[in-house]
Protein backbone atom coordinates (compact mmCIF):
# COMPACT_ATOMS: atom_id res chain seq x y z
CA UNK A 1 0.00 0.00 0.00
CA UNK A 2 1.50 3.27 -0.93
CA UNK A 3 0.53 5.53 2.13
CA UNK A 4 1.34 8.93 -0.16
CA UNK A 5 -2.59 7.47 -1.46
CA UNK A 6 -4.52 8.31 1.74
CA UNK A 7 -3.26 12.37 1.59
CA UNK A 8 -6.26 13.22 -1.08
CA UNK A 9 -6.60 17.09 -1.65
CA UNK A 10 -10.21 16.35 -0.30
CA UNK A 11 -8.51 14.94 3.36
CA UNK A 12 -5.52 17.62 3.38
CA UNK A 13 -8.37 20.25 3.04
CA UNK A 14 -10.55 19.16 5.83
CA UNK A 15 -7.53 18.84 7.82
CA UNK A 16 -6.35 22.24 7.18
CA UNK A 17 -9.45 24.04 7.98
CA UNK A 18 -9.73 21.97 10.97
CA UNK A 19 -6.35 22.83 12.26
CA UNK A 20 -7.08 26.51 11.05
CA UNK A 21 -10.53 26.65 13.45
CA UNK A 22 -8.77 25.01 16.24
CA UNK A 23 -5.60 27.13 16.29
CA UNK A 24 -7.17 30.49 15.16
CA UNK A 25 -10.31 30.45 16.94
CA UNK A 26 -8.57 29.40 20.09
CA UNK A 27 -6.16 32.28 19.81
CA UNK A 28 -8.33 35.21 18.98
CA UNK A 29 -10.52 33.56 22.26
CA UNK A 30 -7.16 34.08 24.17
CA UNK A 31 -6.27 37.75 22.82
CA UNK A 32 -9.71 39.09 23.11
CA UNK A 33 -9.41 40.75 26.45
CA UNK A 34 -9.83 44.68 27.34
CA UNK A 35 -5.78 44.64 28.70
CA UNK A 36 -2.38 44.00 27.03
CA UNK A 37 -2.07 40.83 29.11
CA UNK A 38 -4.25 37.67 27.34
CA UNK A 39 -6.59 35.51 29.30
CA UNK A 40 -3.52 33.30 30.03
CA UNK A 41 -1.65 36.19 31.79
CA UNK A 42 1.04 36.14 28.81
CA UNK A 43 1.79 39.71 27.01
CA UNK A 44 0.12 40.05 23.87
CA UNK A 45 2.65 40.01 21.19
CA UNK A 46 5.31 37.67 23.59
CA UNK A 47 8.72 38.66 22.23
CA UNK A 48 7.77 41.16 20.03
CA UNK A 49 8.25 43.53 23.75
CA UNK A 50 12.06 42.70 23.21
CA UNK A 51 12.30 43.94 19.72
CA UNK A 52 10.07 46.98 20.42
CA UNK A 53 12.76 47.90 23.37
CA UNK A 54 15.83 47.32 21.57
CA UNK A 55 14.29 49.71 18.30
CA UNK A 56 13.61 52.16 20.94
CA UNK A 57 17.61 52.16 22.37
CA UNK A 58 18.36 52.08 18.97
CA UNK A 59 16.49 55.37 18.24
CA UNK A 60 18.47 57.17 21.19
CA UNK A 61 21.78 55.70 20.10
CA UNK A 62 21.91 53.81 23.49
CA UNK A 63 23.56 50.82 21.89
CA UNK A 64 25.76 50.35 25.43
CA UNK A 65 22.38 48.72 26.89
CA UNK A 66 21.56 46.31 24.08
CA UNK A 67 22.94 43.32 25.63
CA UNK A 68 22.05 44.69 29.51
CA UNK A 69 18.85 42.53 30.61
CA UNK A 70 18.25 44.86 33.57
CA UNK A 71 18.44 48.02 32.03
CA UNK A 72 16.14 46.39 29.00
CA UNK A 73 13.75 45.40 31.68
CA UNK A 74 13.38 48.75 33.36
CA UNK A 75 13.05 50.58 29.63
CA UNK A 76 10.13 47.86 28.86
CA UNK A 77 8.06 48.68 32.15
CA UNK A 78 8.56 52.01 31.29
CA UNK A 79 7.39 52.18 28.28
CA UNK A 80 4.53 49.36 29.08
CA UNK A 81 3.99 49.30 32.55
CA UNK A 82 1.76 45.52 31.90
CA UNK A 83 5.09 43.95 30.99
CA UNK A 84 6.99 44.44 34.63
CA UNK A 85 8.64 41.81 35.51
CA UNK A 86 9.53 40.11 32.22
CA UNK A 87 13.20 40.09 30.85
CA UNK A 88 14.53 38.72 27.54
CA UNK A 89 17.95 37.60 26.83
CA UNK A 90 19.55 40.03 24.07
CA UNK A 91 21.14 37.18 21.22
CA UNK A 92 20.76 38.90 18.15
CA UNK A 93 23.20 41.33 16.81
CA UNK A 94 23.54 44.84 17.33
CA UNK A 95 22.42 46.05 13.80
CA UNK A 96 19.25 43.87 14.27
CA UNK A 97 17.71 46.99 16.64
CA UNK A 98 17.97 49.27 13.75
CA UNK A 99 14.97 47.54 11.81
CA UNK A 100 12.57 48.22 14.50
CA UNK A 101 13.54 52.05 14.98
CA UNK A 102 10.57 53.13 12.94
CA UNK A 103 8.44 50.71 15.03
CA UNK A 104 8.65 52.96 18.04
CA UNK A 105 7.38 56.01 16.70
CA UNK A 106 4.23 53.78 17.46
CA UNK A 107 2.88 52.68 20.59
CA UNK A 108 3.17 49.44 21.47
CA UNK A 109 -0.17 47.86 20.69
CA UNK A 110 0.50 49.69 17.15
CA UNK A 111 3.48 48.55 16.15
CA UNK A 112 2.49 44.90 17.29
CA UNK A 113 -0.22 45.47 14.94
CA UNK A 114 1.96 46.46 12.08
CA UNK A 115 4.43 43.84 12.73
CA UNK A 116 1.81 41.04 12.17
CA UNK A 117 0.56 42.49 9.23
CA UNK A 118 3.88 42.73 7.48
CA UNK A 119 4.64 39.17 9.17
CA UNK A 120 1.46 37.86 7.74
CA UNK A 121 1.97 39.69 4.32
CA UNK A 122 5.16 38.82 3.63
CA UNK A 123 4.68 35.19 4.69
CA UNK A 124 1.84 35.34 2.26
CA UNK A 125 3.96 36.33 -0.55
CA UNK A 126 6.83 33.86 -0.13
CA UNK A 127 3.75 31.26 0.43
CA UNK A 128 2.16 32.33 -3.08
CA UNK A 129 5.74 33.06 -5.20
CA UNK A 130 6.37 29.47 -4.47
CA UNK A 131 3.40 28.39 -5.21
CA UNK A 132 3.30 30.26 -8.29
CA UNK A 133 6.72 28.03 -9.13
CA UNK A 134 5.22 24.60 -8.76
CA UNK A 135 3.23 23.93 -11.51
CA UNK A 136 1.67 20.89 -10.52
CA UNK A 137 0.22 22.75 -7.56
CA UNK A 138 -1.51 25.24 -9.73
CA UNK A 139 -5.10 23.60 -9.95
CA UNK A 140 -4.77 23.54 -5.74
CA UNK A 141 -4.45 27.19 -5.00
CA UNK A 142 -7.57 26.94 -2.11
CA UNK A 143 -6.52 24.02 -0.62
CA UNK A 144 -2.68 25.16 -0.67
CA UNK A 145 -3.61 28.74 0.71
CA UNK A 146 -5.87 26.78 3.21
CA UNK A 147 -2.87 25.17 4.08
CA UNK A 148 -0.42 27.57 4.55
CA UNK A 149 -2.70 29.62 6.74
CA UNK A 150 -2.96 26.70 9.00
CA UNK A 151 0.42 25.71 9.34
CA UNK A 152 1.45 25.44 12.85
CA UNK A 153 4.50 27.32 12.41
CA UNK A 154 3.04 30.40 11.01
CA UNK A 155 0.65 29.99 13.77
CA UNK A 156 3.33 30.24 16.72
CA UNK A 157 5.25 33.09 14.44
CA UNK A 158 2.08 35.31 14.73
CA UNK A 159 1.48 34.02 18.52
CA UNK A 160 5.06 34.77 19.66
CA UNK A 161 5.74 38.06 17.92
CA UNK A 162 9.05 36.58 16.27
CA UNK A 163 10.93 37.84 13.39
CA UNK A 164 11.47 34.35 11.56
CA UNK A 165 9.62 35.44 8.30
CA UNK A 166 12.82 37.68 7.77
CA UNK A 167 14.40 34.57 7.61
CA UNK A 168 11.73 33.08 5.41
CA UNK A 169 12.16 36.49 3.03
CA UNK A 170 15.67 35.49 2.79
CA UNK A 171 15.39 31.84 1.94
CA UNK A 172 12.71 32.62 -0.74
CA UNK A 173 14.76 35.12 -2.33
CA UNK A 174 17.33 32.83 -2.45
CA UNK A 175 15.61 30.00 -3.89
CA UNK A 176 14.35 32.09 -6.43
CA UNK A 177 17.67 34.12 -7.38
CA UNK A 178 19.39 30.45 -7.82
CA UNK A 179 16.69 29.52 -9.93
CA UNK A 180 17.81 32.44 -12.51
CA UNK A 181 21.45 31.37 -11.71
CA UNK A 182 22.34 34.34 -10.06
CA UNK A 183 24.44 32.78 -7.65
CA UNK A 184 26.33 35.86 -5.94
CA UNK A 185 22.86 37.85 -5.09
CA UNK A 186 21.36 34.78 -3.75
CA UNK A 187 24.34 34.83 -1.48
CA UNK A 188 23.85 38.52 -0.94
CA UNK A 189 20.51 37.58 0.07
CA UNK A 190 20.27 33.94 2.16
CA UNK A 191 23.71 36.20 4.05
CA UNK A 192 21.01 38.58 5.67
CA UNK A 193 20.05 35.42 8.05
CA UNK A 194 22.85 36.16 10.03
CA UNK A 195 20.67 37.68 11.95
CA UNK A 196 19.66 34.28 13.45
CA UNK A 197 23.24 32.88 12.90
CA UNK A 198 22.04 28.94 13.77
CA UNK A 199 19.75 29.32 10.57
CA UNK A 200 23.37 29.70 8.74
CA UNK A 201 25.33 27.09 9.86
CA UNK A 202 24.12 24.46 6.92
CA UNK A 203 24.77 26.58 4.22
CA UNK A 204 27.86 27.55 4.43
CA UNK A 205 28.99 24.37 5.40
CA UNK A 206 27.49 23.21 2.32
CA UNK A 207 28.26 25.63 -0.04
CA UNK A 208 31.96 25.21 1.34
CA UNK A 209 31.82 22.15 0.48
CA UNK A 210 30.84 22.20 -3.21
CA UNK A 211 32.74 25.24 -4.25
CA UNK A 212 29.95 27.36 -4.53
CA UNK A 213 32.66 30.46 -4.71
CA UNK A 214 30.21 32.32 -6.25
CA UNK A 215 27.34 31.93 -3.38
CA UNK A 216 29.70 32.29 -0.58
CA UNK A 217 31.27 35.32 -1.94
CA UNK A 218 27.65 36.98 -1.69
CA UNK A 219 27.45 35.87 1.46
CA UNK A 220 30.59 36.81 2.81
CA UNK A 221 29.69 40.93 1.83
CA UNK A 222 26.49 41.00 3.19
CA UNK A 223 27.56 39.83 6.48
CA UNK A 224 30.48 42.45 6.00
CA UNK A 225 28.00 45.33 4.94
CA UNK A 226 25.50 44.34 7.65
CA UNK A 227 28.43 44.55 10.85
CA UNK A 228 29.22 47.26 8.87
CA UNK A 229 26.43 49.56 9.03
CA UNK A 230 25.64 48.14 12.73
CA UNK A 231 29.55 49.43 13.47
CA UNK A 232 28.92 52.94 11.75
CA UNK A 233 25.69 53.43 13.83
CA UNK A 234 26.74 52.28 16.93
CA UNK A 235 30.67 52.19 17.30
CA UNK A 236 32.58 48.47 18.43
CA UNK A 237 31.31 48.35 21.84
CA UNK A 238 27.99 46.33 21.21
CA UNK A 239 29.68 44.51 19.22
CA UNK A 240 32.20 43.36 21.85
CA UNK A 241 29.09 42.80 24.28
CA UNK A 242 27.37 41.02 21.90
CA UNK A 243 30.01 38.45 21.52
CA UNK A 244 30.78 38.05 24.65
CA UNK A 245 27.37 36.86 25.70
CA UNK A 246 27.67 34.31 22.38
CA UNK A 247 30.35 33.02 24.04
CA UNK A 248 28.45 32.43 27.29
CA UNK A 249 25.31 30.79 25.91
CA UNK A 250 26.29 27.36 26.92
CA UNK A 251 25.93 28.30 30.47
CA UNK A 252 22.50 30.46 29.66
CA UNK A 253 20.92 27.75 27.68
CA UNK A 254 18.53 26.86 30.87
CA UNK A 255 17.22 31.00 30.50
CA UNK A 256 17.25 30.86 26.98
CA UNK A 257 15.46 27.61 26.11
CA UNK A 258 12.95 27.71 29.60
CA UNK A 259 10.81 25.32 27.40
CA UNK A 260 12.91 22.79 25.34
CA UNK A 261 9.77 21.05 23.99
CA UNK A 262 9.03 24.51 21.56
CA UNK A 263 12.84 23.77 20.07
CA UNK A 264 13.06 21.18 16.86
CA UNK A 265 16.02 20.63 16.15
CA UNK A 266 18.65 17.80 16.77
CA UNK A 267 20.55 19.78 19.38
CA UNK A 268 17.76 19.63 21.75
CA UNK A 269 16.41 16.32 20.67
CA UNK A 270 19.49 14.51 22.04
CA UNK A 271 19.28 17.08 25.25
CA UNK A 272 15.69 16.11 26.13
CA UNK A 273 16.37 12.07 25.36
CA UNK A 274 19.80 11.60 27.02
CA UNK A 275 20.58 13.13 30.70
CA UNK A 276 23.94 13.85 30.30
CA UNK A 277 25.38 16.74 28.97
CA UNK A 278 29.05 15.88 27.00
CA UNK A 279 26.79 12.41 25.96
CA UNK A 280 23.89 14.15 24.61
CA UNK A 281 26.02 17.16 22.65
CA UNK A 282 28.32 14.16 20.94
CA UNK A 283 25.35 12.44 19.92
CA UNK A 284 24.19 16.05 18.36
CA UNK A 285 27.75 16.41 16.91
CA UNK A 286 27.32 13.13 15.10
CA UNK A 287 24.08 12.75 14.01
CA UNK A 288 24.82 16.95 12.60
CA UNK A 289 27.84 15.80 10.58
CA UNK A 290 25.72 13.02 8.77
CA UNK A 291 22.56 15.47 8.57
CA UNK A 292 25.59 17.72 6.56
CA UNK A 293 27.02 15.09 4.60
CA UNK A 294 23.36 13.97 3.51
CA UNK A 295 22.77 17.52 2.44
CA UNK A 296 26.32 18.04 0.74
CA UNK A 297 25.60 14.69 -1.37
CA UNK A 298 22.11 15.76 -2.26
CA UNK A 299 23.48 19.00 -3.57
CA UNK A 300 25.90 18.00 -5.21
CA UNK A 301 23.56 15.81 -7.25
CA UNK A 302 22.13 16.60 -10.60
CA UNK A 303 18.13 16.28 -8.87
CA UNK A 304 16.21 19.62 -9.91
CA UNK A 305 16.84 22.91 -7.86
CA UNK A 306 13.50 22.49 -5.82
CA UNK A 307 14.10 19.36 -4.47
CA UNK A 308 18.18 20.31 -3.87
CA UNK A 309 16.77 23.04 -1.93
CA UNK A 310 14.00 21.49 0.26
CA UNK A 311 17.18 19.68 1.60
CA UNK A 312 19.08 22.67 2.23
CA UNK A 313 15.95 24.28 4.28
CA UNK A 314 15.63 20.62 6.28
CA UNK A 315 19.26 20.54 7.17
CA UNK A 316 19.50 23.95 8.19
CA UNK A 317 16.22 23.56 10.70
CA UNK A 318 18.31 19.86 12.06
CA UNK A 319 21.56 21.20 13.27
CA UNK A 320 21.20 24.38 13.98
CA UNK A 321 22.12 25.38 17.62
CA UNK A 322 18.72 26.62 18.93
CA UNK A 323 15.55 26.51 16.73
CA UNK A 324 12.05 27.38 18.23
CA UNK A 325 8.46 26.14 16.45
CA UNK A 326 8.26 29.32 15.11
CA UNK A 327 11.65 29.29 13.29
CA UNK A 328 10.08 26.00 11.31
CA UNK A 329 8.50 28.65 8.89
CA UNK A 330 11.45 28.43 6.76
CA UNK A 331 9.99 25.37 5.89
CA UNK A 332 7.08 26.49 4.25
CA UNK A 333 8.76 26.43 1.10
CA UNK A 334 10.58 23.21 1.16
CA UNK A 335 6.98 21.78 1.94
CA UNK A 336 5.66 22.62 -1.20
CA UNK A 337 8.20 22.13 -3.39
CA UNK A 338 8.68 18.74 -2.10
CA UNK A 339 4.62 18.17 -2.89
CA UNK A 340 5.05 19.36 -6.44
CA UNK A 341 8.07 17.24 -6.99
CA UNK A 342 5.92 14.09 -5.51
CA UNK A 343 2.82 14.69 -7.87
CA UNK A 344 5.57 14.69 -10.85
CA UNK A 345 6.56 11.19 -9.97
CA UNK A 346 5.27 8.54 -11.62
CA UNK A 347 5.87 5.86 -9.04
CA UNK A 348 5.59 5.53 -5.37
CA UNK A 349 7.43 8.46 -3.32
CA UNK A 350 7.99 5.99 -0.62
CA UNK A 351 6.13 7.58 2.09
CA UNK A 352 7.55 11.09 1.08
CA UNK A 353 4.25 12.70 1.09
CA UNK A 354 2.99 11.19 4.77
CA UNK A 355 6.81 12.35 5.71
CA UNK A 356 5.80 15.83 4.68
CA UNK A 357 2.64 16.21 5.88
CA UNK A 358 4.35 14.64 9.92
CA UNK A 359 6.78 17.47 9.49
CA UNK A 360 3.88 19.74 9.17
CA UNK A 361 2.06 18.79 11.95
CA UNK A 362 4.15 17.18 14.64
CA UNK A 363 5.32 19.91 16.03
CA UNK A 364 1.73 20.08 17.68
CA UNK A 365 2.27 17.55 19.85
CA UNK A 366 5.81 19.03 20.61
CA UNK A 367 4.38 19.51 24.06
CA UNK A 368 3.98 15.63 25.16
CA UNK A 369 7.88 15.20 24.96
CA UNK A 370 8.07 16.95 28.23
CA UNK A 371 7.04 13.30 28.94
CA UNK A 372 7.74 10.83 26.42
CA UNK A 373 11.45 12.64 25.96
CA UNK A 374 11.48 12.23 21.89
CA UNK A 375 10.86 14.83 19.67
CA UNK A 376 8.99 13.46 16.99
CA UNK A 377 9.02 16.08 14.47
CA UNK A 378 12.82 16.05 14.25
CA UNK A 379 12.64 12.09 13.59
CA UNK A 380 10.39 13.06 10.67
CA UNK A 381 12.64 15.42 9.47
CA UNK A 382 15.39 13.07 9.60
CA UNK A 383 13.40 10.33 7.69
CA UNK A 384 12.52 12.43 5.33
CA UNK A 385 15.96 13.90 4.11
CA UNK A 386 17.16 10.19 4.24
CA UNK A 387 14.90 9.24 1.67
CA UNK A 388 15.72 12.34 -0.22
CA UNK A 389 19.47 11.22 0.07
CA UNK A 390 18.68 7.77 -0.44
CA UNK A 391 16.82 8.59 -4.13
CA UNK A 392 19.65 9.87 -6.42
CA UNK A 393 21.83 6.51 -4.74
CA UNK A 394 18.95 4.50 -6.30
CA UNK A 395 18.97 5.86 -9.30
CA UNK A 396 22.81 5.46 -10.41
CA UNK A 397 22.30 2.57 -9.24
CA UNK A 398 19.54 1.73 -11.51
CA UNK A 399 20.77 3.51 -14.56
CA UNK A 400 23.77 1.56 -13.53
CA UNK A 401 22.22 -1.74 -13.76
CA UNK A 402 20.06 -0.77 -16.99
CA UNK A 403 23.78 -0.07 -18.96
CA UNK A 404 25.41 -3.52 -18.30
CA UNK A 405 21.90 -5.49 -18.00
CA UNK A 406 21.27 -6.66 -14.60
CA UNK A 407 17.70 -6.23 -12.93
CA UNK A 408 17.31 -2.61 -11.34
CA UNK A 409 17.32 -2.32 -7.75
CA UNK A 410 13.99 -1.47 -6.06
CA UNK A 411 15.64 -0.48 -2.57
Amino acid sequence: MNPDRWLTSKRLCAHGLLLALVLWGLYIWTIATPSLRDRNGNLKGTDFLHFYTVGSLAREHRGEYLYDTDAQASLAARLLPESEGIRYLPLYPPQFSLAFIPLTHLSYIWALVVWWTFTAAVYGVCCYAVWRACPRLRNFAATVALLCFAYPAFFHLIAWGQTSVLALACFTGGFFLLRGKQEFAAGLVVGCVLFKPQLGMALAVVFLATKSWKIIAGMVVSAAAQWAGGMAYYGWGPYRAWLRVLANVPTLMPSFEPRPYHTHCLRTFWAMLVPWNEVSFALYAISAAVILVWAILIWRSRELLSLRYAALLLASVLVSLHLTVYDLVILAPAMLLLVDWILSQTSPSNGMGMLVYLVCVLPLVGPFTRWIHVQLSVVAMVALLYLMWRMPIKFRLSAKAARIGAPALTA
